[in-house]
């Protein structure tokens, strides 16, 4: 059983989208690819903080799923980070109602000891000083380290960005932060770009549109899968990535082929979170479910041809 270190928001969030809203519900980047994760045999493990208003449910469902909690803090009297989103009625695009940082605005990350030997590092979408500080805490290299960022950090944290992502192995961002971050309208060029700050690999995910992974000159694209109703686009990209992740961390094999395969498994899982509001999906998410959309992949690209 591989160990998969994930680091990242544990949170509240708000949400209205064209099919209704809601109050607060549990959300947060570490939430989506805990949950995501914790579909494969995984010995995980979460570093974040909470206030102490975080629901002890929530932290026992994440507890139950298999995931070690002791790198999350609580701070006394704090309150947890809080986001509030509405979504257009083209569900890509949204507007940022409310962001309160609140004990996030101070956290200062501390990796569990039995995990400072994780074989792969997920740093969830948070300041690159945190990710950093986190890999400057693992007492052997990780086989993978995972970034996700977006184009927040690009615009006011572009040199500590910079600086963690020649650390890393894998990034993980959409089409319109990797054209942000290089300059380049084509992906290829873009994702060439990219490789040049440091990752070997590069995934560029384009929503309803899937997702491409990219290795030296080898380029692997995945489609998502045509769903009837988008309900809740928010935490797909960190399902995604848990999947991805959780994937990897299990098989213990980071080579191209691997990856393309962790793909097909990171959008299958994204394409059942966005199928409820928050994670409402994923919490009773059964592996026979997974299993028989995996199958629906599998038929959505397979193909035979005859070279003449």
């Amino acid at each position: 059983m591989g160990k998969l270190l994930i680091v990242g928001t544990l949170a509240f969030d708000a949400i209205e989208t064209p099919f209704g809203k809601t109050d607060k519900i549990l959300g947060g980047a570490a939430t989506f690819i805990g949950l995501a994760a914790s579909q494969f045999k995984v010995d995980g493990a979460i570093v974040s903080v909470v206030g102490d208003d975080f629901p002890e449910d929530y932290l026992n469902l994440l507890s139950s799923r298999n995931i070690d909690l002791s790198g999350v803090e609580i701070v006394k009297g704090g309150k947890t980070f809080f986001w509030s989103g509405r979504y257009h009625n083209d569900m890509n695009s949204r507007d940022t109602l409310v962001t309160e940082l609140n004990t996030l605005a101070d956290f200062d990350p501390i990796v569990p000891e039995d995990y400072k030997d994780a074989d792969v590092v997920m740093l969830g979408n948070l300041h690159p000083n945190i990710q950093l500080s986190v890999i400057n805490q693992m007492t052997e290299r990780p086989k993978l380290i995972i970034l996700d960022t977006m184009n927040f950090w690009m615009d006011n944290s572009w040199d500590e960005l910079m600086d963690v992502i020649q650390h890393i192995d894998v990034i993980t961002i959409n089409d319109e932060e990797a054209r942000q971050m290089t300059s380049e309208y084509s992906l290829v060029k873009a994702a060439a770009k990219i490789h040049e700050m440091g990752p070997q690999y590069v995934v560029i995910k384009k929503g309803e549109h899937g997702a491409l992974l990219f290795h030296k000159d080898q380029v692997f694209f995945a489609p998502a899968l045509p769903l009837e109703e988008v309900f809740d686009p928010t935490g797909a990209g960190d399902t995604f990535a848990g999947g991805f992740a959780g994937f990897l961390a299990e098989s213990k094999n980071i080579s191209f082929e691997n990856l393309k395969k962790a793909i097909i498994h990171g959008s299958n899982l994204a394409s059942f979170s966005v199928e409820e509001f928050g994670t409402e999906r994923m919490k009773r998410l059964t592996k026979e479910e997974v299993n028989m959309r995996l199958t629906q992949f599998q038929k959505l690209t397979q193909f035979d041809i005859d070279l003449k």
